[in-house]
């Protein structure tokens, strides 16, 4: 049996990315990151900042990052594993003066198939 012939169209090539066509400039990334998402957990113990990052994690849109600010010392194992368990990824970890600052990218939940 031959396979039937599509119109061009229905193979087009996907747009160019913002960054590689340069439509995306250096102030446009810089307000970006001056706007993100903050979560202040400092005096929240164990298990109260996965839990309330979890919450939150719900409203934010899939590729978008929270900064989570936690004075948890078991955090630092915590935050990691919540990540790998709920498939989001954890592009920053590093201690601050008050805890530690951790960046979680919100990927698809676990839940959601």
């Amino acid at each position: 049996m031959q396979r039937p012939i599509y119109p061009p169209h229905r193979f087009r090539q996907p747009a160019a990315s913002p960054l590689s066509s340069g439509l995306v400039t250096e102030t446009a990334a810089r307000v970006t990151r001056e706007t993100e998402l903050v979560y202040d957990l400092r005096g929240l113990s164990c298990p109260m900042p996965v839990l309330k990052t979890r919450r939150r994690l719900r409203d934010v849109p899939r590729g978008h990052r929270l900064t989570i600010l936690t004075s948890d010392p078991l955090a630092v194992i915590d935050i990691p594993a919540f990540c790998r368990e709920d498939g989001h990824e954890l592009i920053a970890a590093e201690p601050v003066d008050s805890g530690h600052r951790f960046i979680v990218e919100r990927g698809r939940e676990a839940s959601e198939g």
